[in-house]
């Protein structure tokens, strides 16, 4: 991941419920600082065909070197054949809030 520790992981659910499932799994297991779960309107192609649903959007600070493990508890609780699993690196923030980051995320 180059200099950057931070990061926003992006996963998009299908309910609620599976979002709090996923996000508490991630919580439990130090994988993630916070996470913050949002209603959206999603439109996207599948399988050929242009799809307009309701999904519920994981906003999830974490430190990306652990991406990899938090990849993995996603795919091992999600839904969906192929889950949204992006990375997004945080090339600056708040040292304080950073800070807090790696403190929530180790064990």
């Amino acid at each position: 991941m180059g200099d950057f520790q931070y990061g926003i992981v992006f996963v998009n659910v299908g309910s609620r419920c599976e979002g709090i499932t996923i996000a508490s799994s991630l919580m439990e297991n130090h994988l993630a600082a916070g996470i913050n779960i949002s209603p959206i309107d999603s439109i996207y192609r599948w399988q050929g065909e242009i799809h307009h649903h309701e999904e519920w959007q994981l906003v999830i600070k974490t430190d990306l070197s652990l991406f990899q493990l938090l990849e993995a508890k996603v795919r091992e609780l999600h839904s969906y054949e192929v889950p949204e699993i992006i990375a997004i690196p945080v090339v600056q923030g708040h040292q304080p809030y950073l800070q807090w980051i790696s403190a929530q995320v180790q064990s």
